[in-house]
């Protein structure tokens, strides 16, 4: 709650955008804490925020946890956070207990997760896993033309430590579902098995400003018409096959005057699938319903793939170790996949990873209305802990 106070909403929620004033002072908060948990701090040239509990053994790889502190432009208080949370929480019940692993333990917050300010997605978790280079994650801009790497500096969280190319005995991260079902099969607690592809797409179509009143209709260049069309296509492919996603999340028109028609318009397509094979062919149908709508109003059409993220599968001892956990205190579990995208999904390239999820209400995310018990939330993270000791000591 103190976290959320940070960027509060009038609905009750939290809007902290990547590498702003407000994530700078959640950040702050945060490695306030860890210091009082007697963690040493350092952080890399993305920005990514590590709090290490020393082990007994400093030689080998240690066992991570975290997730992100930013959020959606109108986000909630549990996304992301409660991980980052969940794994402070963790390190401070060790040392309650008096308890000293083998590893160490670092807690992680990666630096823009949500891909709302800064496109793409888990951005520095991806450069830390290789997944792009230190120049292009420092290099992404935002609307204003304001890099990562100028607002890294100007909040003070520019690191110098190198940015992955470590070794990492395990990574673990703690997330609320973002869904429903946890929720609607009366379970406490989701184990992960991995999480399904997604595709991210951008359209840009031109066609030719012209006057609202004194252009006859079949004279038209329509840009936006165009959208609108392509837009219920997008929905119907989600539609057309089990367990697809389809989103059209952004859009931006121009001229956007109330008496011209719009000349271009953009807009992203988000699409998602278990399947990798099923997801390309939504893929292709998108591409090819978009070339004939353009080709009828007379509009010209860049579509281009900017993101895929693969299939991911969790490691299986990873698993296992937070479904004991789930047993051993006896808290109702299923085994549940991820429709989300995560820092995880990243760190699985390069790392043993596995995640834990909790329910959130009525599975909404994203939102303002975003909300967990705190009785979910302490058992996701006595999951974690129990999952922490059992890897750190191997």
């Amino acid at each position: 709650m103190q976290i959320a106070a940070i960027g509060a909403t009038p609905k009750g929620g939290s809007r902290r955008l990547a590498l702003t004033d407000l994530d700078r002072e959640a950040r702050d908060m945060f490695l306030a804490w860890c210091r009082d948990a007697g963690c040493s701090v350092s952080v890399d040239a993305m920005g990514n925020v590590f709090a290490r509990r020393e082990g007994t053994d400093p030689s080998l790889a240690p066992v991570l946890a975290g997730s992100h502190l930013d959020t959606q432009p109108n986000g909630g208080k549990f996304d992301g956070v409660f991980g980052v949370l969940a794994a402070l929480e963790a390190v401070r019940a060790l040392n309650d207990a008096g308890i000293q692993t083998t590893r160490a333990v670092e807690i992680v917050d990666w630096t823009n997760e949500e891909g709302s300010r800064f496109a793409p997605a888990m951005l520095a978790s991806g450069v830390f896993a290789g997944a792009f280079s230190l120049e292009y994650g420092l290099s992404r801009a935002d609307s204003q033309g304001r890099t990562v790497a100028d607002e890294l500096i100007r909040i003070g969280y520019a690191g110098d430590m190198p940015v992955g190319g470590r070794s990492i005995a395990a990574y673990l991260e703690a997330h609320i579902e973002q869904g429903p079902i946890l929720e609607s099969n009366a379970k406490t607690i989701g184990v992960v098995q991995g999480a399904q592809a997604q595709r991210w797409y951008e359209v840009t179509l031109r066609g030719q400003d012209s006057h609202a009143g004194t252009t006859p209709m079949e004279r038209r260049n329509d840009a936006l018409v165009a959208a609108a069309n392509i837009i219920v296509e997008v929905n119907r492919i989600g539609l057309s096959v089990d367990d697809g996603r389809a989103t059209v999340g952004m859009m931006e028109v121009s001229p956007n005057s109330r008496n011209t028609i719009p000349g271009s318009c953009f807009f992203t397509v988000d699409m998602r699938h278990p399947d990798e094979d099923v997801l390309l062919g939504m893929g292709m149908t998108l591409r090819e319903f978009a070339a004939g709508i353009a080709n009828g109003q007379g509009v010209e059409i860049d579509l281009r793939e900017i993101w895929h993220s693969p299939l991911v599968k969790f490691d299986r001892r990873c698993v296992k170790a937070i479904e004991g956990g789930a047993a051993a205190m006896d808290y109702p579990y299923m085994e549940i996949a991820s429709g989300a995208g995560h820092d995880a999904c990243y760190i699985a390239r390069v790392a043993p990873t596995a995640m834990i999820f909790v329910p959130c209400a009525d599975g909404i995310s994203h939102n303002e209305m975003e909300s967990a018990t705190p009785d979910d939330l302490a058992a996701g993270t006595e999951v974690l802990t129990r999952a922490i000791i059992e890897l750190t000591n191997l």
